[in-house]
């Protein structure tokens, strides 16, 4: 297993130990699904499970099952039903208290029928590799409603905590970018919520890469005043934002491919959602 180490993490970046570039690079993958086919080749490589889940009771069913897993632990189906609406799915909580559990409350109560108590885990933070990565594409958007496919989504535990846009060569990254924003207003919030759980974007159009944490976001919109949001050009839904991927020699890993094999690295990826977005998420500009 490749073990990229986090060594700095900036606004601007994070740094990973020195990786050197290989031969095969994502310019030989001209079309967007050309691209998304080996972005999900390389990922079940690296020991991602690749599943065929296109919809939200997919999603609820398979959830299920990787929280038993972690958790060693088989919920009855009334126990299921009360965890998934008031732990998961709270109708009353959004993407600020979905990215709390996440973060700093990811051990939560189940109250089982006998009236006893029981932690579930929705990740395992002190043995990270304890933790099953799935990746799924082409999943039509919660409610349905404008007919939207999501290209790329990374499972942790059942969770969507990544979500990745890709655009065909040539295109501009901000368009990939800007169609999350479309997403975060019109459709992660439908449904049961599932989405609002993404805590980490990546955004490509094969040759230029770059992500950025929704904590980020987040933390903008709280410290910036009504008044200067509206004057401001540079608000939390702004592109500058996303952040470059840089090895050792603090040279960006911008390739897809190349980005995919470090970044994606299981080892790294959870170092990242479990170590440096709470981070960022307290860090103050």
């Amino acid at each position: 297993m490749s073990l990229y180490n986090i060594i700095a993490s900036t606004d601007e970046g994070t740094v990973v130990s020195e990786y050197s570039a290989e031969a095969g690079r994502s310019a030989a993958y001209q079309t967007e699904a050309e691209l998304e086919a080996e972005f999900i080749r390389l990922l079940t490589a690296q020991g991602y499970e690749y599943l065929t889940l296109h919809n939200e009771a997919g999603f609820i069913v398979n959830l299920r099952l990787q929280l038993e897993r972690l958790n060693a632990f088989e919920f009855s189906d009334a126990e299921w039903k009360a965890f998934f609406s008031e732990r998961i799915a709270n109708a009353q909580e959004g993407i600020v208290e979905k990215t709390r559990k996440v973060q700093d409350d990811h051990v939560q109560i189940l109250k089982r029928g006998n009236g006893s108590t029981k932690n579930i885990y929705l990740i395992d933070k002190k043995n990270i590799h304890n933790n099953s990565l799935q990746v799924i594409n082409q999943c039509e958007e919660p409610g349905g409603a404008h007919g939207a496919r999501y290209d790329v989504t990374i499972l942790i535990n059942g969770l969507p905590l990544v979500h990745v846009e890709l655009k065909r060569r040539g295109v501009a990254i901000r368009e990939a970018f800007n169609q999350i924003k479309r997403y975060q207003r019109e459709s992660f919030w439908a449904a049961s919520g599932l989405f609002e759980y993404v805590q980490l974007f990546v955004i490509s159009n094969g040759t230029h890469t770059k992500y950025y944490s929704n904590t980020t976001r987040n933390q903008h919109i709280k410290e910036l005043g009504e008044g200067e949001r509206r004057r401001s050009k540079k608000t939390s839904h702004s592109f500058e934002f996303t952040s470059y991927w840089a090895d050792a020699g603090n040279k960006p890993i911008t390739d897809l491919v190349d980005f995919t094999k470090t970044f994606f690295a299981k080892h790294t990826l959870l170092n990242v959602l479990t170590e440096v977005v709470p981070i960022v998420k307290t860090k103050k500009r």
